[in-house]
């Protein structure tokens, strides 16, 4: 049995919540506390099929794409699979000729409509100098997805099939359009049509300072209404109405509030209706460098308006949703023994990987990272991440090193722009533990003949500072390095652990890593 097995039993993860030690909004008293993912699940979108919902989030450059979640009541949330495989559009996304960060999926919209399943989202630079939006549908969330790009650049999409079978998509920043699509909603059938330029001021009244974005589109009581944020990160969420889909539109801000995370405001998210009748509304607020986080809210109907929250304040705890059962307690997966031959849901790729590099099967039990050339970690293919879990979190993994050749960089990373990490570096034969800020080697020290290493690295939302540390027995952890101060230098996109391997010699024939386990501690 593999060391930490305790922390691995994973089959079930919304059985096994103890084994990761992570963050939970369930309070086990029949209340739950925002957030509702500490964690960087961004431009979330909300549907509920039967007695399932669905949540989708933004995940640019990150592979596979557009993480899509599953919960049976709305607080308690696992991975469910991506609606993009890879992208194939644009060779950078290989990082073959420059690399794609803060592309791929931006503000991802689902709806369920007809037995298939529908996600959209805009990519903003890529095929053409705007960027593209793909629709891709399948039969069920676990996929297989088929992905369609339109020529169109549809910027932050709200998916909509009324009821009389038309088929929209409300975009825009700043001035809002409708695009009519053909009735399978692959393509588009009529050029879009300006429905909303009004722009607000930061007291939430009409001006010319914050326009709108995020747009999702519903139809309740013969109404349409479009919920989209303004403001931005200290931002508030707005909601247009009107008899008919092209307008005129009225509008109402239904939550201006910072008060669990000040100054940023809850901003961006989707409306969703219980069995019973109640409403509610997953929304975003800006953490930092540990991402945008969602939270819960519940909605009171005003006057023909959905108002977020109570009196267009949110709530940090409150009662769970009724949806006539309880459910047991449950987070996204987080760690991984790497006992599957097929990859966990909680990993992403760095870009594209390349397939013939790594492997869960040459070594059973360990995912194995073949060496590739790159000049630094930025440009290193076959990097493998997840989220920095909030409001703290630290992250262990254990490498077997036997495989390194000369040039060989291997370890564990806090990725973004600027990015840190602890590893081993073999030059001539040579092994030394080293500790890197944004690429330069800060501190090192020698390995000896150690062939097993553990590395860890611990973060925490205050000041957002990470520590490194190692170990030769995987109990002692001796700490290297000084403390890093996490950052956003990549726009949207927050700090994630990462999983690296790769050779700075040009021309030499790299080796490999063996990660026998990764795992993550919580509070």
């Amino acid at each position: 049995m593999k060391r930490y097995a305790l922390l691995m039993l994973l089959t079930f993860p919304c059985v096994a919540l103890f084994a990761q030690h992570v963050y939970t909004p369930d309070n086990g008293d029949g209340t739950f506390t925002n957030p509702l993912l500490w964690g960087d699940w961004p431009d979330p979108d909300v549907i509920r099929v039967g007695d399932d919902f669905y949540l989708i989030s933004t995940s640019m450059h990150y592979v596979p794409g557009s993480p899509v979640l599953h919960s049976k009541d709305l607080v308690n949330w696992e991975m469910a699979g991506y609606a993009v495989a890879r992208y194939d559009e644009d060779p950078r996304y290989d990082m073959k000729g420059g690399t794609m960060y803060l592309n791929g999926s931006w503000a991802n919209t689902i709806r369920y409509h007809n037995g298939k399943f529908y996600v959209g989202f805009c990519t903003p630079s890529g095929i053409g100098a705007q960027g593209h939006f793909s629709m891709c549908v399948a039969d069920s969330v676990q996929g297989p997805w088929k992905r369609t790009i339109f020529p169109e650049y549809l910027y932050d999409p709200g998916l909509f099939f009324d009821d009389d079978g038309k088929v929209y998509v409300v975009h825009g920043q700043g001035t809002l359009y409708l695009t009519e699509l053909n009735s399978d909603a692959l393509s588009v059938k009529s050029p879009r049509v300006k429905i909303w330029s009004t722009g607000f001021d930061r007291d939430g009244v009409p001006g010319h300072h914050f326009g709108l974005e995020g747009s999702h589109v519903y139809k309740i009581n013969g109404l349409y209404y479009i919920t989209c944020p303004a403001g931005g990160t200290e931002g508030w969420q707005v909601c247009l109405r009107s008899k008919n889909i092209y307008g005129p539109y009225e509008y109402r801000t239904i939550v201006h509030d910072d008060g669990s995370y000040p100054p940023n405001g809850l901003h961006q998210g989707g409306l969703v209706q219980l069995k019973n009748g109640d409403w509610w509304f997953i929304i975003m607020q800006d953490r930092g460098p540990l991402g945008r986080v969602p939270h819960l809210e519940p909605v009171v109907w005003k006057d023909g308006w959905p108002m977020i929250g109570r009196e267009a304040k949110g709530v940090v705890t409150w009662t769970k949703p009724d949806v006539g059962s309880t459910y047991p307690v449950c987070v996204p997966t987080t760690s991984d023994a790497f006992d599957n031959p097929v990859l966990g849901l909680q990993w992403q790729w760095n870009h594209n990987p390349d397939n013939s590099k790594w492997s869960l099967t040459e070594h059973p039990g360990y995912l194995r990272l073949h060496g590739a050339f790159a000049t630094g970690l930025m440009e290193a293919r076959n990097s493998l991440t997840q989220r920095v879990q909030g409001p703290q979190s630290t992250g262990v993994a254990e490498v077997d090193l036997e495989g390194m050749a000369d040039g060989d960089l291997t370890g564990l990373a806090v990725f973004q722009k600027p990015y840190a990490f602890i590893g081993v570096e073999q030059r001539n034969g040579y092994r030394r533990l080293v500790m890197a800020d944004d690429g330069k080697i800060i501190d090192s020290t020698g390995l000896g003949g150690q062939s097993t290493v553990w590395f860890r690295a611990s973060a925490t939302d205050k000041g957002f500072v990470v520590t490194f540390s190692y170990s030769l027995d995987g109990v002692h952890f001796q700490p290297l390095g000084s403390r890093f101060v996490m950052q956003l230098g990549l726009d949207w996109t927050a700090n994630r652990f990462m999983l690296f391997d790769f050779n700075d010699i040009p021309g030499a024939a790299p080796g490999f890593a063996d990660f026998n386990n990764f795992y993550i501690l919580g509070e």
